[in-house]
């Protein structure tokens, strides 16, 4: 490999970090294929900040963590049922990003968003795109039911596995 191409490579990686960071992502994956025996493939990940709880009710964002530090888990102590946050993912009624894009809440600028709170949806229904490497991806519900709670904005970036709306 050329000094060039080493240069031009940590420049690359140096901007999927940047991307990393401005987008509030964890991970970045890239493969680059330079000639037919010669490609970069890349992985750039960090930490997300981790949630200290303060007071029953509050939450204390830390600081991110330096990347080479080894993190050791503390055991959390038992919470009483009705201090402990609940995880929107964890809700049996989420429906979570199956990939990492942009959120659209309604098919074109102008247009009506798909869902709002309260409304109803049948199964098979188109609640959002999440558009990933400039593919519009809908979004079907899974179920019918009544949408309870949207948990993202139109624009919004997501991760995979990240909670999208709640339908009940």
């Amino acid at each position: 490999m050329t000094k060039n191409t080493h240069d031009a490579d940590v420049a690359f990686i140096k901007a999927l970090a940047e991307l990393l960071n401005e987008n509030d992502l964890t991970e970045l994956q890239v493969k680059r294929d330079y000639a037919e025996d010669d490609s970069l493939n890349v992985r750039v990940s960090r930490k997300p900040p981790q949630q200290i709880m303060a007071a029953p009710g509050q939450q204390i964002q830390a600081a991110p963590l330096a990347a080479a530090a080894p993190v050791a888990a503390a055991p959390a102590p038992a919470a009483s049922g009705a201090d402990t946050p609940v995880d929107p993912a964890s809700h049996p009624g989420a429906v979570t990003s199956p990939m990492v894009g942009t959120v659209y809440m309604q098919p074109e600028p102008e247009a009506p968003a798909f869902i709002t709170v309260g409304a109803s949806v049948a199964e098979g229904d188109t609640i959002l795109i999440v558009e990933a490497m400039k593919t519009m991806n809908h979004i079907p519900a899974p179920r019918a039911g009544t949408i309870k709670r949207i948990m993202v904005g139109d624009g919004d970036a997501v991760e995979f596995g990240a909670p999208l709306v709640i339908i009940e």
